[in-house]
């Protein structure tokens, strides 16, 4: 099993959160501290006071911050926060021979258009580009993305669809930093407009894959693929 791993996990309860970088947490000695949190987003339902978090100690002891903040208890789901590791998972995932057969070529942060996407990838003669979205929304065993408007996200949408109809290969894969829910939907609630740009890449031919990961407090494995509703 493939896993990206966190060195030296320290567990803690999150305090609050002053700006969307940083976050104020008590060790299980008490100490406050400020951490790094290593996800922009908004994870209103998820940071909230006196939740347990779980820390990677930074290895750079020139930060101001001497942890990341990785991992959260919802309630007894745990989810990995870390807005990196989507594409690391996925990488690893598709190297390991599960995304396309025959992989000889996977490329990060190719430009293609007005976008630069997460992947670029050849097999054969086949070729492709592939835009990864880290998810750590749940509902009542229901997985959702985006937690809050995001144009960028739409427009990467729009231009996979474009690059399918110039013949590449396209896909969107949102990687379920949890383990558990039982379908993946786009939040229209939140974002209409990504909703539909993801129901019109679908019918351009654009591949929608949503697959959960399991998650401690020290790993994410890209495990299993959930079905998608559009």
């Amino acid at each position: 099993m493939i896993a990206t791993e966190y060195p030296h996990i320290v567990p803690a309860r999150f305090l609050a959160r002053p700006n969307r970088f940083i976050a104020r947490v008590s060790l299980m000695d008490g100490r406050e501290e400020t951490v790094h949190v290593k996800n922009t987003g908004r994870c209103r339902e998820l940071l909230v006071p006196g939740a347990p978090v779980w820390l990677a100690r930074s290895g750079n002891a020139n930060r101001k911050t001497a942890f990341d903040l990785v991992a959260v208890d919802k309630g007894g789901l745990l989810i990995n926060m870390d807005a990196q590791a989507p594409n690391r998972v996925f990488a690893e995932w598709a190297q390991a021979g599960r995304f396309r057969p025959g992989l000889t070529l996977l490329r990060p942060e190719t430009r293609w258009g007005g976008s630069r996407f997460d992947f670029y990838w050849e097999a054969g003669a086949a070729r492709g580009f592939v835009e990864v979205k880290g998810v750590t929304l749940e509902r009542d065993g229901l997985a959702l993305f985006p937690d809050a408007p995001t144009d960028r996200g739409a427009r990467h949408l729009r231009e996979l669809a474009a690059a399918r109809e110039e013949g590449y290969e396209a896909a969107v894969c949102f990687v379920i930093q949890m383990k558990g829910p039982r379908r993946f939907r786009p939040n229209g609630e939140t974002d209409p407009r990504f909703a539909a740009d993801l129901a019109a890449a679908a019918r351009a031919g654009v591949e929608v894959l949503a697959l959960d990961c399991r998650v401690t407090p020290d790993s994410l494995t890209l495990d299993a693929p959930v079905p998608v509703e559009l």
